[in-house]
């Protein structure tokens, strides 16, 4: 059977299939699936809107309280600078682990507060430990997602799709689980989201680590494979989501429901197995060609082996400049970066002119449609939406976010393979298009909110994977770890631009207003609403402004980089990939006694050898 067949006989089939399970179980594609699943429950912080309500009844916040709570949500989401200085030092398991330890902390003792199991906390100590449980966020990521990067990176833009997807379906698979566990105990939703994604990050420690690059030809049709069956869970969990909407589900019907996320999820392993099947299939011939009997003596067989040139010897001038380099401090080539595409050094990338417009830019994009996100629970109850549609927009925004996020990963690098089209004008393109939403909200259109948390949804999860490769691609992967995380830093500024400073502040003033017309006053410690169009008016029209305006920081972004985005970028990872290649056909050659080698150098020219 295709199990069979160890390399020395009378292993039988069982030999075979423990095989095939090591390779299985240490082989990339699994610890890419793997990746799937820890990314599947890292996106706790995109489902706010269910559980903000919970904290601002229990608690006794007004908004601009709640907004500042969230505020230090994306803080802690996506202030990963510490994941990633502590990923340049020590393995991916170190940081799953600290994750792991940060998510449960931080979300029990929300759980423990709105439930009056602990004394009633300040809001610093609200606002930290929201924090701290978001923070887990920005370590899986790391921990998972970089690695996984660094382990395909020819194909980063269709990795950073996927999984970034995977992050931004968590959302509504959290919710399924959440109803099929606790019914609708939204403050238990809180507790699921503390154990849930630390229990399986820990399970998958041992499997997600740094890996030998070996170019695979089909790798990208594995890619486009995976994302059909992402969007087969996709589908399925906007199906149900809007049956869910129009039919009350009793808890046993939200279990199978769960069920069938549950199967639609671990459905990829099927294609892992076919894969890395394949692969032993493949080494296991190769073995059985090197290890074949010698030819008989008298028959002299030829064995061609490539052997690279003897390097030059570096002259005393190189030595010396490069000692002379080696020697000038880090500060001093600050200003003195290397070519796009080559490795920056951490400050070299967070002072050159490129990062600082990606960095704007992505203030004025994610902060603007982040903002959008997690109002969108008070947005629907302001503007007069029933509570189940509110809820129904919140889930589904999850399915938006993860079409906008395959759909940039995959979609930029088929125009920047096809057509040399740069990613930063794909950015441009989708921080125009949010504007459309905005203005929606902003002048409150009938039913207006549906096709709104639509175009959010979208352009919010379509900006990660573009603002993640880009950093890639121009500032190279030797301290991807820590800029990755820099890049995500935007996020909570322009949260707190925008959010805290704009939409809170504003929302509350128009809140006071509406009470002081009642000729009413608000108590300490009272929850602060306000309704109509007006609430959210002023504060979506400064959304437009600020997307357009970053916009047009993108173009000056895209004016930089056009040269280098028609060039070939992925050529010097095809090259470390066919060396990589060479290097283990060399090792894995075997030459019998009794056989003339021909050495064969890069020059053509042949040299025998007994």
């Amino acid at each position: 059977m295709a199990f069979a067949g160890g390399t020395g006989g009378g292993g039988g089939s069982w030999s075979g299939r423990g095989g095939l399970i090591v390779q299985m179980m240490t082989g990339r594609w699994f610890m890419f699936f793997a990746t799937t699943l820890i990314m599947s429950a890292a996106g706790a912080t995109y489902i706010f809107g269910l559980y903000s309500s919970v904290i601002k009844s229990s608690l006794g916040y007004d908004q601009a309280t709640l907004n500042l709570l969230s505020f230090f949500k994306d803080l802690g989401a996506n202030v990963g600078v510490l994941a990633g200085l502590i990923m340049e030092v020590s393995p991916p398991w170190v940081v799953l682990s600290m994750g792991a330890i940060l998510n449960f902390f931080g979300y029990l003792m929300i759980w423990l507060a709105v439930t009056g199991k602990i004394a009633r906390p300040t809001v610093w100590q609200m606002c930290l430990y929201i924090c701290i449980g978001a923070n887990s966020q920005s370590f899986a990521n790391t921990g998972a997602l970089v690695t996984c990067v660094k382990n395909f990176p020819e194909s980063r833009g269709s990795v950073l799709g996927l999984l970034k997807g995977f992050v931004g379906l968590s959302g509504a698979i959290l919710t399924q689980f959440y109803r099929a566990i606790y019914d609708n105990n939204s403050k238990a939703l809180i507790l699921l989201i503390g154990w849930l994604p630390a229990a399986i990050s820990i399970v998958f420690l041992p499997t997600i680590r740094f890996m030998k690059v070996v170019r695979q030809l089909n790798e990208l049709k594995i890619f486009y494979k995976m994302l059909y069956l992402s969007l087969g869970l996709a589908g399925f969990l906007m199906m149900i989501i809007i049956i869910q909407n129009r039919i009350a589900f009793t808890q046993v019907e939200y279990v199978f429901s769960a069920i069938a996320v549950l199967i639609l999820l671990f459905f990829p392993l099927l294609l892992v197995f076919k894969e890395e099947h394949k692969l032993l299939s493949i080494k296991k011939k190769q073995e059985k060609v090197d290890t074949e009997v010698p030819p008989p003596a008298g028959n002299i067989g030829l064995a061609a082996v490539v052997v690279p040139p003897p390097l030059p010897s570096p002259s005393p001038d190189s030595l010396g400049a490069q000692k002379e380099e080696e020697n000038t401090s880090c500060f001093k080539n600050i200003f003195r970066p290397p070519n796009r595409g080559e490795d920056y050094t951490i400050l070299q990338a967070l002072f050159s002119i490129d990062m600082i417009l990606l960095f704007l830019t992505t203030i004025c994009g994610v902060g603007s449609t982040l903002t959008a996100i997690d109002n969108l629970g008070q947005i629907g109850s302001s503007l007069g939406y029933p509570t189940r549609s509110t809820q129904t927009f919140v889930s589904l925004v999850s399915i938006w976010n993860y079409l906008g996020r395959v759909a940039a990963g995959f979609a930029s690098e088929y125009f920047l393979d096809k057509y040399k089209i740069p990613r930063p004008l794909v950015m441009t393109f989708i921080i125009m298009m949010s504007c459309v939403g905005h203005l929606l909200i902003a002048f409150g259109v009938p039913n207006g909110l549906y096709v709104a948390s639509v175009v959010i949804g979208f352009c919010f999860g379509a900006q990660w994977p573009l603002i993640f490769a880009i950093i890639s691609e121009i500032f190279g992967l030797k301290y991807y770890s820590t800029l990755y995380n820099f890049g995500s830093v935007a996020s909570p500024v322009g949260g707190y631009i925008l959010n805290v400073r704009v939409t809170g502040h504003l929302y509350d003033r128009e809140a006071l207003k509406q009470l002081a017309a009642l000729g009413l006053t608000r108590k300490p410690h009272e929850e602060l609403n306000c309704t109509g169009v007006e609430c959210f008016k002023l504060a979506f029209i400064i959304m437009t402004a600020a997307s357009v305006f970053g916009s047009l920081i993108s173009l000056i972004l895209v004016a930089r980089t056009k040269k280098f985005y028609q060039s070939d970028i992925y050529k010097k990872f095809r090259e470390a990939g066919r060396t990589a290649e060479m290097e283990m056909a060399l090792s894995n050659a075997v030459v019998s006694p009794g056989t003339t080698v021909a050495k064969v150098n890069t020059d053509g020219q042949e040299e025998e050898e007994p």
